[in-house]
């Protein structure tokens, strides 16, 4: 890795621009440190006798109104106005990056403010504010640092903000957040060094504006004062003799020039360099901000007080012009221990959204709301921040779809495992370290010690999986939610995880709620089925008795789809008519009536409550029916039952295209 590195940037700089970048920021450099030293004494040398001459063998750009030497006076300047350039820059960035970072951590009000605030700020010409600044902290070195840096925080806030916006929907922010990871840690740990980079280029490049702000400021007479002089400085006395000798200012002038390309050139080298790495908590709210749902679902019964989970008409809402968009209406159901419960639907369903919902990761302006929603026995949506951050961090886990964004690019993988128990079981780093090594050999990751001190991307998809299973066991989880954790893997990793996911269910004793769009896997792997439909839970049956069990017209069809090892591959494939409604569009009736063979007027015009229709077993349908003895020998051999719409009338098709 760094061997890769170090070629990187030798390509870099073998680069014309990366080359003169180098030359010019190597002789910057050498005379800030080099030119007090050499010259200091001639620089300050008063020779009376040579007072305002012009270039000569002696003096190549002439003497000042004391007789000094022009020349010098520039080569030493050279330390005062690098220096106090770099310093008003990382002034100025470690303002913005606090700027940027406070509206995550502070009330959504003052978070607001301080966000309108910057904008405004950031309207404002850079050398405009910094005028302003320098009126308020007065005339002079210290004034001059403080009112360049704050001039540059606005746009380094602005930043940091849109950067962090493109880092915080990831899945390892949301792993993170489930692990009971603090706001503030979560953006130094996980959100500041995945920005790092393009702060550093922006950083370098804005190190080249300083150097002109404050050159333009000691030319104004409000920057350095006498006896100390830099480049702005000394221009400023150039130019009240620039008509008897012009090149008085012509040094002072060309070395703010040189010295801000070298800046400039630096950070594009920079940025052609790790530019392109960088391109490589839930709110609860309270009943009624949401739109109520037309109908309430019915719960899976009564609890009999063990269970994991608990939820009771559960709705997710976002804010849209003129109204509110419900992705989620009334989802009800409950997880006991050691269950595993699969939820299953097309994309658009309302499956993930359930899932963030329980796992308190709906960040505003999205609204959670239900009659209940229990974990553990706590309500997660009157306990404090503080009480779930404990317990979801240490009984709460998360598989996410994606394994790439499941850890953070920036962190090893041991040390993000670790986390979890430094955070919530006080072990020292080297304690929690081991037991992230015992994490990953649990999941049957090889060569778990080295691979503990590897990133995320020297992992395949697979063992970043397991990794991630492992960071869920890292605490003592009841519930293991996993979000269609295999997506994306082929089907000898996926039968590996899915069995590592039963191993941990009987290991640890804990729920798993796996949700995915591949009924086959739920129907093999699960112990209860929800199919969801729009929103909302259409069927809760146990997987045992599929397909015959089936009832709702939904999950027949997605039972037909299906492929088998005995299906005809010459026959076209089962597939469903149709999509789905948007959110925002769901119809006033059941919302699959226009994909359904057998709906009637009823299923246009009211939505059915989801009711008992067995043990175990909950349907919301009007017409609920089972499948013919040849329809079950159908599904069993893949043929199964589609659907399709003809002539605005339902009919099924048996191993029909649609």
């Amino acid at each position: 890795m760094a061997r890769r590195q170090g070629s990187t940037w030798s390509v870099a700089v073998r680069t014309p621009v990366g080359a003169c970048s180098a030359v010019l920021l190597a002789l910057v450099v050498l005379l800030a440190v080099l030119a007090p030293l050499l010259w200091g004494d001639g620089a300050a040398a008063i020779d009376t006798d040579a007072i305002g001459q012009g270039p000569s063998g002696s003096h190549w750009f002439g003497t000042d109104s004391l007789g000094r030497d022009i020349f010098l006076r520039t080569l030493v300047a050279t330390r005062l106005s690098v220096g106090l350039a770099v310093l008003a820059t990382a002034i100025g960035v470690g303002a913005g990056v606090v700027l940027g970072m406070l509206p995550a951590v502070l009330p959504r009000w003052a978070g607001r403010l301080l966000t309108a605030v910057i904008d405004i700020a950031v309207a404002f010409p850079g050398l405009l504010l910094a005028l302003f600044f320098a009126v308020i902290f007065g005339v002079g070195t210290h004034g001059a640092v403080l009112a360049i840096a704050f001039a540059m925080a606005p746009a380094f806030a602005r930043l940091v903000q849109t950067l962090s916006a493109s880092v915080a929907g990831r899945d390892f922010i949301a792993a993170a957040r489930i692990s009971g990871v603090g706001r503030i840690r979560l953006l130094v740990r996980h959100v500041l060094p995945n920005i790092g980079e393009p702060l550093v280029v922006n950083a370098t490049i804005g190190a080249g504006t300083a150097l002109l702000a404050f050159a333009g400021l000691s030319f104004l007479g409000i920057g350095v004062q006498a006896p100390d002089f830099d480049w702005g400085r000394l221009l400023r006395e150039g130019l009240d003799g620039i008509y008897v000798s012009p090149a008085a200012a012509l040094a002072p002038g060309a070395a703010v020039v040189l010295a801000g390309l070298a800046f400039n050139l630096v950070g594009e080298t920079v940025a052609a360099v790790v530019g392109v790495r960088t391109r490589v908590s839930g709110r609860k709210a309270t009943p009624g901000s949401a739109p109520a749902s037309a109908e309430r679902s019915l719960a899976a019964g009564k609890p009999a007080g063990d269970e994991v989970l608990v939820v009771e008409n559960l709705r997710v809402a976002f804010p849209k012009p003129g109204g509110w968009v419900v992705p989620v209406r009334g989802v009800s159901f409950a997880v006991r221990p050691g269950e595993t419960v699969g939820v299953v639907g097309e994309s658009g369903s309302g499956k993930s959204l359930t899932a963030l919902a329980v796992s308190r990761l709906i960040d505003l302006p999205g609204v959670v709301t239900a009659d209940r929603l229990e974990f553990a026995g706590t309500s997660l949506l009157t306990a404090s921040d503080r009480e779930l951050r404990g317990l979801l961090g240490t009984s709460l886990a998360m598989v996410f779809q994606d394994p790439m964004t499941s850890f953070n690019p920036a962190r090893r993988v041991g040390g993000q495992l670790a986390e979890v128990s430094r955070q919530h079981h006080g072990l020292s780093r080297r304690a929690a370290f081991e037991r992230a090594v015992d994490r990953l050999a649990a999941v049957r990751l090889p060569a778990a010690r080295r691979r503990a001190r590897q990133y995320p991307h020297e992992f395949s998809g697979g063992m970043r999986q397991r990794a991630m299973i492992g960071m869920g066991l890292m605490g003592q989880p009841k519930l293991v939610v996993a979000d269609e954790p295999t997506t994306a893997l082929d089907v000898t990793v996926q039968r590996q995880v899915l069995r590592l996911l039963a191993r941990a269910r009987d290991a640890e004793g804990a729920a798993i709620l796996l949700i995915s769009h591949d009924i086959a896997v739920i129907s093999q792997t699960c112990d209860r089925m929800l199919v969801m439909y729009a929103g909302r839970v259409v069927e809760d049956l146990p997987t045992a008795d599929l397909p015959g069990a089936a009832r709702h017209p939904y999950t027949r069809a997605l039972l037909a789809t299906t492929v088998g090892l005995e299906t005809d591959r010459g026959a076209p494939l089962a597939v469903i008519s149709g999509r789905p409604p948007e959110p925002d569009r769901t119809p006033p009736g059941c919302a699959f009536a226009a994909r359904c063979p057998v709906a009637s007027e009823r299923c246009l015009a009211e939505d059915p409550a989801l009711e008992q229709a067995g043990p175990e077993h909950r349907v919301a349908c009007w017409h609920p029916q089972g499948l013919q003895p040849a329809e079950r020998r159908g599904a069993a051999r893949g043929e199964g039952i589609g659907v399709s719409v003809v002539s605005g009338q339902s009919t099924w098709r048996t191993g029909g295209a649609g």
